[in-house]
């Protein structure tokens, strides 16, 4: 089985953070972001992954990448594409039909892999995408009646779910990608109105690395979950 990661994004709002990346480079706990999903991605039977990257920065991934278990087969985008563009972009290097994953190259979760595929296949769904929980930036008061505090939660969470950025891809979702531009606004929504688009809901582990507190979070995470961290494929025998 095959992955696409989309790893175009430049680390901007990390700033120093970042010490001169790309995000999907970002070292965590003393690993690449990309380490960690190359590696789930591996425990999860994918032998090839297909890393969309920016121009100029192909052999980059695939030094860093490489000796995790996957072909490492990094495409640069000839000009920025946006997030839709460059899944079309990575999907037209496939070597295989059928369905792939696919990552946000700034995403770190503990997405039970097995289980989103199984559950896309059952349902014949054209594309399924992993939600998690919205969260409250901010603690909320509750109210009783007559405006009495009944009490206090810090950061609960809401009635809502948000896109986690990883997704499983058929053909039919592939081949209706745009060429330019964010399939959030235009190939999902079209599936969904379709019936074809499907969620798989996630209560457990999702960072997504936008910001230097993002990052030590999942820095802090990874540093007290060694378990966790990639390893080299030939030390895992």
């Amino acid at each position: 089985m095959e992955a696409i990661i989309l790893a175009g994004g430049q680390a901007t709002r990390l700033g120093d953070a970042a010490r001169g990346q790309p995000k999907a480079l970002v070292p965590i706990a003393g690993h690449p972001l990309a380490e960690y999903q190359v590696s789930q991605l591996v425990r999860a039977g994918v032998d090839r992954v297909i890393v969309s990257c920016s121009r100029g920065q192909d052999r980059l991934f695939r030094a860093k990448l490489s000796g995790l278990g996957a072909e490492i087969a990094a495409v640069a985008e000839p000009e920025p594409l946006g997030r839709g563009g460059g899944l079309r972009y990575a999907a037209a290097h496939r070597e295989e039909t059928g369905p792939l994953y696919a990552f946000n190259g700034d995403e770190l979760h503990d997405v039970d892999l097995d289980a989103l595929l199984d559950a896309h296949r059952e349902r014949g769904a054209a594309a399924t995408i992993v939600v998690a929980p919205l969260v409250s930036q901010f603690g909320v008061v509750e109210l009783a009646e007559n405006d009495r505090v009944a009490g206090f939660r810090e950061a609960p969470r809401l009635p809502h779910w948000v896109n986690a950025g990883i997704y499983v891809l058929d053909d039919a979702a592939l081949d209706r990608l745009p060429e330019r531009g964010d399939h959030e606004q235009s190939t999902f929504p079209e599936l969904a109105q379709e019936g074809k688009l499907y969620g798989f809901r996630h209560v457990g582990l999702w960072i997504t690395v936008n910001t230097p507190k993002d990052l030590q979070r999942a820095e802090e995470y990874y540093s007290s979950h060694p378990e966790l961290r990639p390893t080299l494929a030939r030390n895992r025998s």
